[in-house]
């Protein structure tokens, strides 16, 4: 079968795509550099699930270091290169905007330039709805995303830039995907889903900026990881594609409200004022998805959480005492 190259795949969604595909028999050559920005207990214990597979095969590499992918693309031909690694988060961006760039910008570029050397000409790169701030919704691929107000939508929006640059002078196939508030079992310990079900269940107030009505286009890690690997399958040239729920906005109220019920405790809420790098209100056009890779999602919120409660229960030996 094929080698599929998979970068930061001790992540969230990485993680599960690397899954997916080792599921279906594919070798998986998977990077990280396991950094600190949030608890590294949780990405051994995904890459700990992954290792059990003989078919995977794991270098603590970072893509910021040319010189050591080089040495990982001499060892392997890859059919395909997923591009996961990346420093997540809109509020910290704006403390440390230079590893931002690093990691999501140059490391982008290091990865093109090795595809170009190497005649490698498939790349899936995660990209973010956080490019539609002060769009008109349901955000479709066609708006102008120009005006980033983050430095995290920044330097997704130049990796975007620079794919397209590659593609069109190097015939580098390109589907880039822009996920929408991704959530499920085991995920970021900084992602507001996370954080609540652990301080709800402990009785501990959760700091919640704004008043709760902004809304997301919350997405299932596993119907994310299943529209990762289908856009894989593509070759399409250079395509923008929405991965998001797809339905309704659903308010950060609501999904606290489903917390609640399925904890079985009320939440302690400490108000703080609303963060202008945040946005109000995000929600997906996914007909492109729908129409170029067969995808559309199929779990929804209220399945999704209580899958999110059940694993936090399972897990709360070890879960609790992560840094959040």
């Amino acid at each position: 079968m094929e080698t599929i190259l998979i970068t930061g795949v001790a992540g969230f969604i990485a993680s599960k795509t690397a899954e997916l595909f080792l599921n279906d028999g594919f070798t998986v050559i998977g990077l990280d550099n396991l950094n600190d920005y949030y608890d590294v207990r949780l990405k051994e214990y995904r890459l700990e699930r992954l290792k059990s597979n003989a078919n995977f095969v794991f270098y603590s590499v970072d893509i910021e270091d040319k010189e050591a992918l080089e040495e990982v693309f001499k060892k392997h031909f890859f059919k395909k290169v997923i591009n996961l690694a990346a420093r997540a988060g809109v509020r910290y961006s704006i403390q440390d905007p230079f590893v931002y760039f690093r990691t999501n910008a140059m490391g982008t570029l290091n990865l093109l330039e090795l595809m170009k050397q190497f005649g490698q000409d498939k790349m899936v790169l995660a990209s973010t709805s956080s490019l539609y701030a002060g769009q008109a919704m349901p955000f479709s691929e066609t708006l102008p995303v120009n005006t980033p107000i983050s430095p995290y939508a920044a330097s997704k929006k130049s990796a975007e830039t620079l794919c397209y640059t590659y593609h069109h002078l190097f015939d580098i196939d390109v589907s880039v995907l822009r996920y929408f508030t991704v959530y499920g079992p085991g995920g970021r310990p900084d992602m507001s889903y996370f954080r609540f079900i652990r301080l709800v269940d402990e009785g501990k107030p959760i700091e919640l900026f704004g008043d709760g009505s902004q809304a997301r286009d919350f997405t299932y890690v596993d119907d994310i990881a299943k529209g990762t690997v289908a856009a894989s399958k593509k070759n399409l040239g250079y395509e923008i594609i929405n991965l998001g729920g797809g339905r309704n906005p659903i308010s950060i109220n609501r999904m606290i409200e489903l917390i609640e019920q399925y904890i079985g405790k009320k939440a302690v809420i400490d108000y703080k004022p609303f963060h202008k790098a945040d946005m109000k209100e995000t929600w997906a056009d996914i007909d492109k998805a729908k129409r170029l890779l067969g995808w559309q999602p199929v779990v929804c919120l209220e399945d999704g959480l209580k899958s999110c409660v059940e694993w936090y229960i399972e897990n709360k030996s070890w879960v609790s005492r992560l840094c959040l």
